[in-house]
């Protein structure tokens, strides 16, 4: 199943709202999006997980001097809370709707920058690290929500371990797409092929030895974060081309077929840069 998040660069579809592609918090939950650490590109901070944590697999970002700290989004959407519990619970908090039934909370803020239905970019500043509420020492409690649970979080891709205090250092915002094609692609799939569609963006082919299937997927590298004209596409030989093209934020496809032995035809566009690629890979 696609996910909504294909639009926002982050996988799965469905009713799609416009601009950054947010779906209501009550669908159902589809692919999580790419979360980012919730600082500043090149931040080193430590998440500390542990058994009894309230709720379940929530992450504390521990560093020295982190009162005042930026916090940003860690992934696009629209802001749905931005509450004050005075000097108990969560303190000063802020939840982040991303669509497709997740959510992020972030509390004991020291301060609240954003407020209720606005968008904000993935890498958006939403506050500032405090020690607000219910807490022994400054650091920031986040948590990673699907259909209103609480999940084990995963950063960039990587799963945050449970339970211990692991070292992490943020690449959000440092610019250049935060995707990668096998994380498009999904599990199995590895680069094959690619074609650079000018300083626009590349196109890729994958191949997932296991399914003995093919995957394209085209990532931008310009008007990131904004939707602009974005394809890919995959044609195996004796079949038709499918094709996943519009205004997305960060990627088009994944477009997957199973191929096994036979030649694919592949590529994708960018705005209008393009590329096309004869039959080939036929092994």
């Amino acid at each position: 199943m696609r996910s909504v998040w294909r639009r926002l660069g982050l996988a799965a579809a469905t009713a799609v709202l416009a601009g950054l592609g947010v779906v209501a918090a009550q669908a159902p939950a589809s692919a999580a999006p790419n979360f980012q650490v919730p600082f500043k590109c090149g931040v080193t901070v430590t998440a500390a997980t542990f058994s009894g944590h309230n709720p379940p697999y929530s992450v504390d970002f521990q560093k020295s001097g982190i009162t005042g700290m930026p916090v940003l989004a860690s992934a696009p959407g629209k802001v749905t809370r931005v509450a004050n519990e005075g000097n108990v619970s969560y303190g000063r908090w802020i939840e982040i709707d991303h669509g497709g039934g997740w959510t992020t909370r972030y509390a004991h803020l020291s301060a609240q920058e954003v407020s209720v239905g606005q968008q904000v970019a993935l890498g958006k500043e939403i506050g500032k690290a405090g020690a607000t509420g219910g807490v022994t020492g400054p650091h920031l409690h986040y948590e990673q929500r699907s259909s209103g649970t609480v999940v084990k979080a995963v950063l960039n891709g990587v799963a945050v371990p449970y339970y211990g205090h692991t070292n992490f250092t943020s690449k959000n915002g440092c610019g250049g797409n935060p995707y990668s094609p096998e994380q498009v692609c999904g599990s199995g799939f590895s680069v094959v092929d690619s074609q650079a569609l000018g300083t626009a963006g590349t196109a890729y082919l994958l191949y997932n030895g296991s399914t003995k299937s093919n995957c394209v997927t085209t990532l931008k590298a310009v008007s990131l974060g904004q939707a602009s004209a974005v394809s890919a596409f995959l044609e195996v030989q004796g079949s038709a081309r499918v094709t996943d093209s519009g205004n997305f934020t960060y990627y088009a496809g994944p477009v997957t077929k199973a191929a096994g032995s036979t030649c694919v035809k592949w590529g994708g566009s960018v705005g209008s840069s393009s590329y096309e690629s004869p039959f080939e890979h036929c092994d």
